[in-house]
């Protein structure tokens, strides 16, 4: 009997979806050969390359037959970016606790932050810590009253490097991010907030006014900075980053030195606010913010299940990349223009399947994202504004460069923090999943869809400094209590560079991943019972 039902077992996981061998190498080249070819260029936000891979992209889904997912009967998802330019008048007057009084204009020992607000603000001064409310931690640094008072904030983290630590390990959590300190310290009442480097783990840039103009150059940079306007939309304070040198004289008075301070910061549960005796601070921002219109491009197959379509399973990659300089394409062929062809192909399985006759009992939705080199702000966006209730979103698998292999040489630098070194012969049929262990449920149905598929499943990105897993589009969903994977075959000596072209690809492998993706899809969009989070 046991026997019996174990090879019964067997077969059901070992049955292809509908259409999966529909999704053919051949295919997947010719679209990738057009998507990372030289005439897009790159694929840059806000370029006329970047818009007509999104055109492309719309123009497949509607072939297709599939269903617009975005309101007024579109393809487009909508919505605004904002970038940033240093107005005049910035300014920072202080008095310490020694009575002495300086001016400062922007350069010297602070510059506004690009998320800040134009106004002025004028108060004491309280240093909070690092600045951080994390109610399901539970973890607050506002353990007081800062009411009309400027907060003093450390950049970064608590236990930043602690892999048990309870933000996230050693990724980086949302918590510590620039403009979720911001929002905090405002609705606390703060009327500014000044940040530090958390010099006991940082010890802040040798030359504060380089710093000060990379953050604003005189000349604008190639790829401009963007972050999502609904942020900073929310933010009506003035906001400015000090050097470590302005910071120790502002905590001058307490007796303690910046360092002492900043390592007092590093507790479980939170951080008393401190008021800095004598220290009074008199700031002016004028940053002028300037909308950029974006657009994700979605499209949607209806479930067939009169209540479990309206639970959605969504499909994704991203497809901008970092565009082209006056003597250099990067092509971004594997990063991501093999996600994006993969999802298309994706697509049009669905499509044909649901031509025969075939639906899904979830609706699937097909999400093409954009700028996710910018900071995932496509993905975050749809967090943001979702086409339906992300209560109703029962997995989100997300691919980005999964047509290569994993390559990590001997003394690969920066870009390869964390990772061990690896050959890409070892990665061969390997690809990572990220997000296993906050989304274990879907990790498991994607485990069993492989026995169909036969790909090396590896899990080991989900608490590594290489922060892998929140560099992609599946980490806003994460963060939103949505269950979600990602799928990487890995990084290579290739990855952002001018070198990562169509050509160099490994199409079985990008067929047999995107085969993998639509098996595990279906059979989530066919469960009975939905996946949990962690």
């Amino acid at each position: 009997m046991l026997k019996t039902l174990f090879v019964a077992a067997a077969v059901a996981a070992a049955t292809l979806a509908p259409q999966n061998d529909s999704i053919r190498q051949d295919d997947l080249r010719a679209d990738l050969f057009f998507l990372a070819g030289d005439s897009l260029r790159g694929r840059l936000t806000d370029t006329e390359e970047n818009r007509a891979a999104a055109d492309f992209i719309r123009s497949r889904f509607e072939r297709m037959g599939l269903k617009p997912a975005a309101p007024n009967n579109s393809y487009f998802q909508a919505y605004n970016l904002m970038t940033a330019t240093l107005g005049d008048g910035n300014a920072l007057d202080i008095i310490v606790a020694d009575g002495a009084s300086r001016h400062l204009r922007s350069g010297q020992d602070f510059y506004p932050q690009r998320i800040s607000a134009s106004g002025r603000a004028t108060g004491d001064v309280v240093f909070a810590g690092f600045g951080i409310t994390a109610p399901r931690l539970p973890y607050d640094d506002y353990n007081g009253d800062v009411r009309g008072r400027i907060v003093l904030a450390l950049d970064h983290e608590p236990g930043e490097r602690d892999p048990n630590s309870p933000f996230d390990g050693v990724v980086t959590s949302e918590w510590s991010t620039l403009w979720r300190k911001v929002l905090a310290a405002q609705q606390k009442g703060a009327r500014a907030v000044l940040f530090v480097s958390d010099v006991h783990n940082h010890p802040g840039a040798a030359n504060f006014e380089a710093a000060a103009r990379n953050v604003w150059p005189e000349t604008p940079p190639r790829i401009l900075i963007y972050t999502l306007a609904a942020w900073a939309d929310r933010i009506h304070i003035p906001v400015a980053q000090i050097s470590p040198a302005l910071a120790a004289s502002l905590v001058a008075g307490t007796g303690k030195s910046l360092e002492e301070l900043s390592r007092s910061a590093e507790t479980a549960r939170g951080f008393a606010p401190l008021p800095l005796p004598d220290a009074r601070v008199d700031l002016h921002t004028a940053v002028d913010r300037h909308i950029v219109s974006d657009r994700n491009v979605v499209a949607l197959v209806d479930g067939s299940d009169a209540q479990l379509k309206n639970e959605w399973v969504i499909v994704s990659a991203h497809f901008d990349h970092n565009g082209a300089d006056a003597t250099q394409i990067f092509n971004g062929a594997d990063d991501n223009g093999s996600g994006a062809v993969a999802l298309l192909e994706i697509a049009e399985a669905y499509a044909l399947a649901a031509k025969d006759g075939h639906r899904p009992k979830r609706s699937v939705l097909f999400a093409a994202w954009n700028s996710e080199e910018r900071g995932l702000l496509g993905a975050w966006a749809y967090t943001e504004q979702p086409l339906a209730p992300l209560s109703n979103v029962a997995a989100v698998l997300n691919m980005d460069m999964v047509g290569r292999n994993e390559e990590v040489p001997v003394g690969g630098g920066p870009r390869f923090n964390g990772l061990e070194v690896q050959t890409a012969e070892s990665n061969a049929n390997a690809v990572n999943v990220m997000g296993f262990s906050r989304a274990p449920s879907v990790a498991s149905m994607v485990d069993r869809a492989n026995a169909a598929i036969g790909l090396e499943l590896k899990k080991r990105y989900d608490n590594n400094a290489s922060q892998l897993v929140r560099r992609s589009d599946q980490w806003p969903f994460l963060q939103s209590g949505v269950p979600a994977l990602g799928f990487m075959t890995g990084l290579h000596p290739d990855y952002h560079t001018q070198y990562d072209r169509p050509e160099k690809i490994n199409y079985a492998k990008l067929e047999k991943i995107a085969r993998l993706i639509h098996q595990a899809s279906w059979e989530i969009a066919n469960a009975d019972l939905r996946p949990n989070s962690r």
